[in-house]
């Protein structure tokens, strides 16, 4: 993992724990830049701690549900990548658009975890000429399968329309865009993370929590 953007001694009192996740295997991807932005104003400005996970720098097996038996697999990239959701409060999926999907990348990544997600909030990140719509949708559908909660809205990003030849953002809407999601996955993520944690510690059944009680 690429630990550029991580602070995890960051000794901020009930800071919410954004993860971002890079789905691009592409060199200079434009998604994974915009994602590292992202994280950079959710660090500076609301406060946030924050970590990216770059699936380019670690490599995530193809997912085997037999994987546990499977003496030859490394499982040193998969403990990375647990360790690291299981630390988030918040996510950030960020994929170019395939064929009007998510990266396979993403996918095998989704695949790998389930009730690490239930009770935490996600938004989206997605690289593409048609908005990205689809790709957005795919992953929202995916999160919540897994009980996960998404932000009503992404960002879309069109790298030759965006961002000049220094990698920086000419849209200024764009850069609006950022900071909104940026704000709204550290207020809701921190707001809906805490009840999430208050509701596994209370007896009352009929709750979405209940489920998750140990």
């Amino acid at each position: 993992m690429n630990r550029s953007s991580t602070d995890l001694s960051n000794k901020q009192t009930g800071s919410t724990k954004v993860l971002g996740v890079a789905g691009s295997l592409r060199k200079n991807s434009h998604s994974t830049h915009t994602l590292r932005i992202l994280l950079r104003i959710a660090k500076e400005k609301y406060g946030s701690q924050t970590q990216i996970l770059d699936l380019r720098e670690i490599t995530l097996p193809l997912y085997n549900p037999n994987l546990e038996t499977n003496e030859s697999v490394d499982n040193n990239s998969i403990q990375i990548a647990s360790d690291a959701v299981k630390w988030a409060d918040a996510f950030i999926l960020a994929s170019p658009d395939y064929h009007g999907s998510m990266s396979g990348t993403i996918k095998n990544f989704l695949d790998y975890f389930w009730e690490e997600f239930a009770g935490k909030t996600f938004g989206y990140v997605c690289t593409s000429h048609e908005k990205g719509l689809t790709v957005m949708d795919q992953m929202r559908t995916a999160v919540r399968q897994c009980y996960g909660w998404s932000m009503p809205y992404g960002v879309s990003i069109n790298g030759e329309q965006d961002f000049n030849s220094k990698g920086e953002i000419i849209n200024a809407i764009l850069s609006k865009r950022l900071t909104m999601l940026a704000r709204d996955l550290s207020v809701y993520g921190k707001l809906i993370r805490q009840q999430f944690q208050k509701d596994l510690e209370e007896k009352d059944s009929y709750t979405f929590a209940a489920r998750y009680r140990e």
